[in-house]
Formats: structure tokens, sequence, C-alpha cells
């Protein structure tokens, strides 16, 4: 017996072949947001991984052709909010290539370490940048907490099939 019984045909390793496997898992969503000299700057994330309790370290992954990333690959401190479904059209708006992410509707002030802070997330977290380590096209970015709060109301939004969605019972 082997892994593709009953399956279509394998398929070489592709860019093509990596994104239509990772369309079928789903990934919780989140924002990353750092304070730029220009500004704050943002994006939707589904690569946010726990990665060690002790010390707390988490990580993500940005390409290094994002809009955000030149401010990212400087930034000391950076934000993780942990979206909730209600917050789909936030996440189309920081995924949005040239969007106004800071811009009304969107709700957010200045936090710990200047960081932008969104409301109304279910969670979010302040970190400390450690590490960019190369990773093909991407930066993977280790980032140790700092402080946050998870007392957020709601249940979190999922991204699944190219598109955001909520939980099913």
């Amino acid at each position: 017996m082997t892994a593709t019984s009953g399956l279509g045909s394998p398929q070489l390793a592709s860019p093509d072949l990596l994104r239509s496997v990772f369309r079928r898992h789903a990934a919780g969503v989140a924002v990353i947001t750092a304070r730029g000299a220009a500004g704050p700057v943002g994006f939707t994330a589904t690569s946010l991984s726990s990665v060690s309790a002790e010390p707390p370290l988490l990580s993500f992954g940005i390409g290094t052709g994002a809009s955000s990333w030149p401010v990212i690959s400087e930034a000391e401190h950076i934000g993780v909010h942990i979206l909730g479904e209600h917050q789909r059209e936030l996440a189309a708006t920081f995924a949005r290539s040239g969007a106004d992410r800071f811009g009304a509707p969107t709700g957010w002030r200045s936090g710990p370490e200047e960081v932008p802070v969104l409301d109304d997330v279910l969670a979010w977290l302040v970190c400390r940048v450690v590490a960019r380590v190369p990773a093909g096209d991407h930066r993977v970015v280790l980032a140790e907490v700092v402080v946050g709060d998870p007392s957020g109301a709601g249940r979190p939004l999922l991204y699944h099939q190219g598109r955001f969605n909520g939980l099913r019972d």
C-alpha cells in the first residue's frame, strides 16, 4: 500500500504544487504589524507558528518582495494579531497590495514599543525580533514575546482553499 493509493498522479516539486497542497491546509489568520519611519506597516500571515515556550518564541514567514519587508527587515519589535471570524474584511485589507491598511475603518493604536496594535482582535502580542532566517524568496522571522493580551472574544478566522472562513461545528 502506498500513501498515494486512490489519489491522482504525483507531481514533481514546483511552486504550483506547493500552493495547491497548502490551499488544502486550513490555517489561522494573523496580521503582523511594525512601525517604520514613514508610519505603520502590516500584512496578513497564515504562516504564524509557536516555536518555543521557554523562552516564548514564535515564527512567521514574509516574502522579501512584500511591501512590508523593508520595515520588518529592520524592526526591533513587531505586533502579532490573531483575527476573529468577524474580521474577514480586515484580513483582506492587510492582504491586498496597495491598500490603505491603517486608514478607516481599521481601528488601531500605538502600543508597547510603539508597535501598531489592532483593535477588536482575539489576541495580540508585541514581540522582540531575534532572527531573520533566509528561506528561498522569504525570510522566517523568529520573535520573542514581550507582552500581549489573549482576552478578545469570538472564534478564530481561518484561511482555506483561497478564502477566509470561520469554524464549523
